[in-house]
């Protein structure tokens, strides 16, 4: 009867090392894209019942399983185990189904996320100009963001501060005359509002995410392919 491929058999270790290593870097960043400040304070909702960072959580939950499978397929090639190898297929079959869920489920409901995103955002603008401890926190993130990207308020510019504006108008003071400037209670400041830096950088996570996924879908197909015939190799020795 033939034996088991060496090369297969290790080729198939080595793979799932790696495999490993991909599910360290995707947990690693998810985490970082989900406790990342930058836009943090301004999609979060307390009226909200629905998360904006569901697609971030399951990608955690994705890393963390995909290092528990790519233990599991090291194990089941050095140790010629076709229950850990089935098990590694079986869970790999999963995660791909899961991912194309999720996938379809993305694409259809993008229009209701943006939707999402846009009425947070909203929501959120009388937390400029109100005085609660809440408020200030919001208030000081507000502030570093528009110091970084150069822009003011949130929606309708620098009005959106109401009576704090004095408060905080140095965050968006234009320190050179340009055309991108506007004068607002005596203060030389930036005319455009932040709601579109705010959506660039949200759409830059999901684009790191939809990456991270699509290269993930072809090691995992590569995966399965390896993993089976292994799986039938030991059984044929």
């Amino acid at each position: 009867m033939a034996g088991v491929s060496g090369c297969l058999k290790y080729s198939m270790f080595i793979f799932n090392f790696l495999f490993w290593l991909c599910g360290i870097l995707i947990l690693a960043v998810a985490i970082w894209v989900r406790v990342s400040r930058d836009d943090e304070e301004f999609i979060s909702s307390k009226n909200s019942d629905v998360s904006p960072y569901v697609a971030v959580n399951i990608l955690i939950a994705v890393g963390a399983t995909i290092m528990i499978l790519g233990f599991l397929g090291c194990c089941g090639a050095v140790k010629e185990s076709r229950c850990m190898l089935l098990l590694f297929f079986i869970g790999l079959l999963l995660i791909l189904l899961l991912q194309v869920v999720a996938g379809i489920l993305g694409a259809t409901f993008k229009s209701e996320s943006e939707h999402f995103l846009n009425e947070t955002i909203y929501k959120n603008v009388h937390l400029l100009n109100a005085t609660d401890e809440e408020a200030e926190t919001f208030q000081k993130a507000m502030s570093k963001f528009q110091k970084k990207f150069q822009c003011c308020g949130l929606v309708n510019g620098a009005s959106d501060w109401g009576s704090n504006f004095q408060q905080y108008y140095q965050s968006c003071e234009c320190l050179e005359v340009s055309a991108s400037c506007t004068t607002y209670e005596g203060k030389s400041v930036y005319e455009q509002p932040c709601i579109s830096f705010i959506k660039d950088l949200v759409k830059r996570h999901i684009i790191i995410i939809i990456g991270i996924a699509f290269g993930l879908a072809v090691i995992e197909i590569l995966g399965l392919v390896f993993s089976m015939v292994l799986f039938c190799q030991i059984g044929n020795k």
